[in-house]
């Protein structure tokens, strides 16, 4: 994952008469978590559905080793996962049978795979519940090991922390320093700071309206 550099150049972006993101510029790279930070309405979660190609930017791009992503997005979005407020989970399905499908459609992956990442996240309790059944906290730990199972160089999370105790707080942030030391790289949205390694962290200051 050595070559992985994620760029924003100049992105503006508007929702209706609103100028959300003016000019907004960033380069992380392997081994780097981009904290992105601000008061609400800030463009936060803005920057990170245009970075992964859900919004469109009136001007600027965004470039991924080197290239504007929007001239390849499947295979961008192939080396990308996106966790978003809300874990991407079916209610009536157990939480083995949502990464099944959430991520069996992008890679394969061996039940020992599975396994080690659901007690990685501490998730391998209630793996076979309906996640109806679930805390917040525990979908949120479901979602985490969909997102290690993935095996992507890029994240780009959207409050990671969301409905975690401490301890879940503190095992996002050794999720992130494992990923920043194999090579990756991610951009995660912010209201309090992440416990991630200083020497990895970087932070983006977005403004409000």
């Amino acid at each position: 994952m050595s070559d992985t550099t994620l760029n924003g150049e100049n992105v503006h972006l508007w929702r209706g008469e609103r100028h959300v993101l003016r000019g907004v510029a960033f380069t992380v790279s392997g081994g780097e978590c981009l904290q992105l930070t601000g008061p609400n309405g800030a463009g936060k979660t803005s920057l990170l559905r245009t970075v992964c190609g859900m919004a469109y930017p009136e001007a600027g791009r965004i470039c991924w080793r080197g290239r504007d992503v929007r001239e390849d997005l499947p295979s961008f979005h192939a080396e990308m996962a996106y966790l978003g407020h809300e874990p991407p989970l079916k209610m009536e399905l157990t939480g083995r049978e949502n990464l099944h499908y959430w991520v069996g459609v992008r890679r394969r992956f061996a039940a020992a795979e599975l396994d080690a990442v659901l007690a990685r996240v501490g998730a391998g309790r209630w793996a076979d519940r309906p996640v109806r059944t679930l805390s917040a906290g525990q979908k949120r730990r479901v979602a985490l090991a969909g997102l290690l199972l993935m095996a992507v160089p890029l994240w780009l999370l959207d409050e990671p922390t969301t409905n975690l105790d401490v301890e879940g707080q503190h095992l996002v942030g050794a999720l992130i320093d494992e990923h920043l030391a194999a090579g990756g790289l991610a951009m995660a949205a912010v209201h309090h700071p992440l416990a991630v390694a200083e020497r990895g962290l970087r932070r983006l200051e977005l403004g409000g309206v």
